[in-house]
């Protein structure tokens, strides 16, 4: 097990989003930055049960997301997304989930391109108080092409912080660090549960 603290604070969101069943059947993907010169990040690896605490949660990876070190364990599927972010960003932390309500909302707005809220008070969670703040959350196409679907993923990842939405496939959220990405991510589920139940009251009003 790599002695690192960053590997401490990713297995404790691991195991607090694991408690609210965010990693339905292994899927989803977290990580965390450890160096910026040269990049270097613990990525979950692939195929392991994120309910169970292990000494092989995650594995140590470059910049182009290539293990550091000889290891039997292989990054996740999706490490290729978390390259885009730490090599385009000073983003710390991105964690990549599969919820029910981010992959019925990212279906029902796809043709859209985005899903947009407005007026909420749980936008203060991503650091924006304004009154009228508003956000945006891009939804890409499902590539099945990890290197083609990083590349549309690297189009949308801009700033220190951000989601994007994976048309039936998941959220990927980014911050600085870690607290402020789970804090973010918690606050995204929010919103598309919010939605979802708002167009269970009104399902011919699909908001822009």
């Amino acid at each position: 097990m790599l002695k690192i603290k960053q590997w401490t604070e990713l297995a404790d969101i691991k195991d607090e989003l694991a408690s609210r069943d965010w990693f339905m059947g292994t899927s989803g993907n977290l990580a965390i930055k450890v160096s910026d010169h040269p990049i270097t990040f613990l990525v979950t690896a692939s195929g392991k049960d994120k309910k169970k605490r292990t000494e092989e949660d995650f594995l140590l990876v470059d910049g182009a997301g290539f293990p550091v070190a000889p290891t039997h364990l292989k990054p996740s599927a999706e490490t290729l997304l978390h390259v885009e972010i730490y090599n385009k960003t000073n983003a710390g932390c991105s964690l990549h989930v599969h919820t029910v309500d981010n992959n019925v909302i990212s279906e029902l707005y796809a043709d859209k391109g985005e899903v947009v809220f407005k007026g909420q008070e749980m936008i203060k969670a991503l650091g924006l108080w304004e009154e009228d703040a508003e956000i945006h959350i891009p939804i890409i196409h499902n590539d099945a092409d990890i290197p083609t679907l990083a590349r549309k993923f690297s189009e949308h990842v801009s700033g220190d912080f951000g989601a994007v939405l994976i048309r039936n496939h998941g959220i990927t959220v980014w911050a600085k660090n870690a607290f402020d990405a789970k804090k973010h991510l918690e606050a995204y589920e929010f919103l598309l549960s919010y939605q979802l139940k708002l167009l269970a009251l009104n399902p011919l009003q699909i908001r822009g």
